[in-house]
């Protein structure tokens, strides 16, 4: 249905020109205030990624302003020799020597300016390096819980889109704003010593272009701005349309036209912005040139007069004229790079703010060790709210976990049980209540360091587009036997046997010679990498939905032999599984409401009975 109106939710067009407050009062002085700012922060970064080449950048630049203000100074030398009176070889032998300074200053300022830009161009992939370092390893250390909240994403959106990828230009741009800047004192002073009225002139003719520069930028930052949410969701579709992952059922349910409509219904109202924004760009510019001519104009018509009252030689004037049109050169130079550092240095922020956020996510230092096992798990009394959320997924839950026992967490969806499970691995900290190992509080050990003690066989498992062995292992190196053992425990190592390489075959199609496995296979890489972790705790959260029944007898099986000792947390809804485990926790809107082996539970004629003889139905 073509006329159907589509549901856009966040991205709704209406909220897409809503510009944030704090670009509602940007302007050229606090473009000019913030400048310092940006240019310390980028150098900082091009000192953080080279010493060497950082410093190298500055002092050329420095060398080079040097050398543009001695060519100028020497270049009255050579007019005023032309100017005199008397042959003409004459005065060309008498500028000869100034005319040398001037080649040698051109020819010294230019090596200083090529080795400025050598030094920059080693910088940048530095400087990508850095950032990107810094982003992604703040991005893979932060709360698990981070991933729970929109501004989270949001801010990791801006970061990732932009910001990260901005971090070498805004140090370019803030390297060129100080060669700029140099060149603008050379020229400045050149008019200094000539003539102190010649000094404002240079304002006149670049004031208006400064005033535009600054104008298009806060305009595009934050029309850009205020199109994330737009821009996030339309990339969304665009991986529906072009993956594979829903290549299948793109078409099997021949969405392709209503995924289109969808994508041009947001690329349309994106359009529209950014025409919007081209038109009043455009205008802005065309009132800073028109200023602009006006003030150059003024320039000249200042020479002139200067000139017609005897206030500078003609000699002078000339040398005005060059240094004015240097100095034009270097602020507009300077316009271009204020401009351009100014707008990718709100991106850039962007990622400053994210990284100085994401660190304030960061576990801070904890005192207490790991234990070296455990008797028993305690959760008392937790409760639980994801970020946004307005009720709680836990409400004063306690379990208790012994050592050895198979443990099974059931119950309807959306009860709990996998919030649950991710708090007594150390991956969520409750809100309120407690989680001992032993007389250990979880708030008080290292995260990284509780879970290595802890393995996951998740419903979700991701499937990683490396080799089998690395599937398997995830980068540890516990040796052949154990990821053999591993293997066979899973059933995984009859899916490895099959593949072209066995466990160097690369698990991804995407690549060359990779090969993909079906769900099932998958299923059982996902348990052989739990098992092969040998944790104290094994959590198995719905490890056998991809399995058919045979497979999924099968590697329940294999866990009650594998437990051997271990400590097992099941989670499951086929509640046949779970009828031999020690103890079962019944979970029902974030509370525990019953507990107990199978019989206990059976007994009591409660949710557990009920979803029990209602599963048991159907195979009769």
């Amino acid at each position: 249905m073509r006329d159907e109106p589509l549901e856009l939710g966040e991205i709704a067009v209406s909220s897409w020109n809503v510009h944030t407050d704090k670009m509602a009062e940007v302007g050229f002085l606090t473009i000019a205030r913030r400048l310092p700012s940006l240019v310390r922060q980028a150098l900082r970064m091009a000192w953080q990624a080279s010493p060497r080449d950082a410093t190298a950048v500055v002092l050329l630049s420095l060398f080079g302003g040097v050398f543009t203000a001695f060519g100028l100074l020497a270049t009255t030398g050579v007019l005023t020799a032309l100017f005199n009176e008397g042959p003409t070889p004459d005065r060309v032998m008498a500028a000869l020597p100034s005319l040398a300074l001037v080649g040698g200053a051109a020819v010294l300022r230019t090596t200083m300016q090529a080795g400025a830009g050598w030094a920059q161009s080693r910088l940048t992939p530095q400087i990508v390096r850095l950032s990107e370092e810094r982003l992604y390893g703040l991005t893979s250390r932060v709360e698990l819980i981070s991933y729970d909240d929109p501004e989270f994403h949001d801010a990791l959106e801006r970061a990732r889109a932009r910001g990260v990828g901005v971090a070498d230009s805004v140090v370019s741009s803030a390297v060129d704003v100080v060669t700029a800047v140099v060149g603008i004192a050379a020229a400045a002073g050149v008019l200094g010593v000539l003539h102190p009225v010649l000094l404002p002139l240079l304002l006149l003719a670049v004031l208006p272009d400064a005033w535009a520069a600054v104008r298009s930028a806060r305009m595009r930052y934050s029309t850009l701005y205020g199109l994330i949410a737009a821009r996030r969701r339309k990339w969304i579709i665009a991986e529906l349309l072009a993956e594979r992952e829903a290549a299948a059922e793109v078409r099997s349910f021949t969405m392709r036209g209503f995924l289109l409509r969808m994508y041009d219904a947001v690329a349309r109202a994106e359009q529209e912005v950014m025409l919007r924004l081209a038109r009043r760009q455009m205008l802005t510019r065309l009132a800073g040139e028109a200023m602009g001519g006006i003030g150059t104009a003024l320039v000249y018509v200042a020479l002139g007069i200067l000139l017609a009252v005897a206030a500078i030689p003609l000699a002078v004037a000339g040398t005005a004229v060059l240094a004015i049109r240097s100095g034009q050169t270097s602020l507009g130079n300077l316009m271009y790079a204020t401009n351009r550092l100014y707008e990718q240095g709100l991106y850039f922020t962007d990622f400053l703010e994210f990284c100085a956020q994401a660190e304030e996510r960061l576990t801070r230092p904890r005192p207490a060790a790991v234990p070296d096992g455990f008797e028993r798990i305690v959760a008392d009394k937790v409760t639980f709210t994801y970020p946004g959320a307005e009720e709680p997924a836990l409400r004063e839950v306690s379990v208790e976990i012994k050592q050895g026992e198979i443990i099974a967490f059931v119950g309807e969806n959306g009860s709990g049980k996998t919030t649950l499970a991710k708090i007594l691995s150390g991956l969520y900290e409750p809100g309120t209540g407690t989680i001992l190992w032993d007389d250990t509080d979880l708030r008080q050990v290292d995260p990284d360091q509780l879970r290595t003690r802890t393995a996951v066989i998740a419903q979700d498992h991701t499937r990683w587009p490396l080799t089998a062995r690395y599937n398997i292992t995830m980068g540890t190196g516990k040796g052949e036997q154990a990821l053999h053992e591993a293997a066979a425990v899973a059933g995984a190592d009859d899916v490895i046997a099959r593949l072209p390489h066995g466990y160097h075959t690369l698990l991804d199609r995407r690549f060359k010679d990779g090969c993909e496995l079906s769900g099932g296979q998958w299923q059982r890489i996902a348990v052989a990498r739990g098992f092969h972790r040998d944790a104290d705790l094994l959590i198995c959260d719905e490890p056998t939905a991809a399995l058919d029944a045979r497979a999924e007898h099968a590697l329940f099986e294999r866990i009650r032999t594998h437990a051997d000792g271990r400590t097992v947390l099941l989670i499951t809804h086929r509640l046949a599984s779970v009828r031999y485990a020690d103890r079962i926790y019944v979970l029902d809107r974030g509370t525990v409401t019953e507990h107990g082996d199978h019989d206990t539970l059976m007994s009591l004629n409660g949710l557990y009975a009920d979803l029990y003889t209602l599963q048991a139905a159907a195979y009769r």
